[in-house]
């Protein structure tokens, strides 16, 4: 992806933005701190000490600063005309909108492991509502994670029942060109889903463009190490990658994992897809606001 002309992008949108190029990110930091080699995606509530409350402000900030992409994971709990308003602001500022979360994606007690079929219903009828979320904010993934575990029921059937839930998910969203993307998560022990093979194997068995892999680099790191390693060897099922580092979750540059080598590896294969920021700030107000901006130019200073 070659470098973003930051300064015609601005001056096209100046005209719907509520916060002016001038005024904002563009005093802050020098113009080869506001274009990015990879299309880094920050999330609402992160640069509220700059831009405020207002989540449109936010975004009109995010734009500024160089970002070109948005995580909502509580887009679909937001209100109709708020879902296109952020929708609209993403195309006026040339942005893409990353993940959201669908709505009882088998978060928990409602696992997918299960087999059971009130569980598979709610998870549907979320993919069903989702598909309106997703044309009101122009959205392309959305987030599954199949929920915990089940210990009275082999590994092999809770396999299969994840697979045939995701299925008859894939059928919703394959019209509209949608993407569920699986994320494997290192919170709980209790989760069925968390390594990177194992959701490789379930998008194999699903078998649909429309189920694909969310690498988050945080929780892979946690449960299973091997970043680039593990990134090769799932590559072509891998169409969404979020960002965090270990330990804490904040930004890089504040923990164990080498962005700049991971970023590079995952540019030089031809990825031009979002990176979620799903992390938090290492320090608070716009001290730590500015230092996050300042870590991922550091981390994204290589050769593309």
């Amino acid at each position: 992806m070659k470098r973003r002309d930051f300064m015609k992008t601005s001056a096209l949108a100046a005209g719907a933005a509520t916060f002016s190029f001038e005024s904002t990110a563009a005093s802050l930091f020098p113009p080869e701190k506001r274009s990015f080699n990879m299309k880094y995606a920050p999330h609402f509530g992160m640069f509220k000490s700059h831009a405020g409350d207002d989540i449109i402000d936010q975004l009109n900030f995010m734009a500024d600063a160089g970002f070109e992409a948005l995580e909502d994971n509580g887009m679909m709990k937001r209100p109709v005309e708020m879902q296109e308003k952020i929708g609209q602001t993403l195309v006026d500022r040339g942005m893409d909108m990353g993940v959201f979360v669908i709505d009882k994606g088998g978060n928990g007690a409602n696992t997918l492991a299960a087999g059971k079929q009130e569980h598979v219903d709610i998870f549907l009828d979320g993919c069903k509502r989702a598909v309106d979320v997703a044309k009101r904010c122009n959205a392309t993934w959305m987030t599954v994670v199949p929920g915990n575990f089940q210990r009275d029921i082999p590994i092999g059937i809770q396999t299969a029942n994840v697979i045939e839930a995701l299925r008859r998910a894939a059928d919703i969203f394959e019209p509209h060109n949608l993407v569920m993307v699986l994320e494997p998560l290192s919170d709980t022990p209790d989760l069925f889903l968390r390594y990177s093979d194992q959701t490789y194997l379930i998008c194999k068995g699903v078998n649909s463009p429309s189920c694909k892999i969310l690498y988050d680099i945080y929780h892979m790191q946690k449960n299973e190490g091997h970043i680039i390693r593990n990134v090769d060897l799932t590559w072509d099922e891998i169409a969404y990658f979020q960002i965090g580092d270990n330990p804490g979750r904040k930004e890089p540059t504040t923990g164990e994992i080498n962005y700049k080598n991971v970023f590079q590896h995952i540019h030089q294969k031809g990825y031009r897809g979002i990176m979620g920021m799903e992390h938090g700030n290492s320090m608070p107000g716009k001290e730590g606001e500015t230092k996050l901006i300042e870590a991922y130019a550091q981390v994204d200073n290589f050769e593309a």
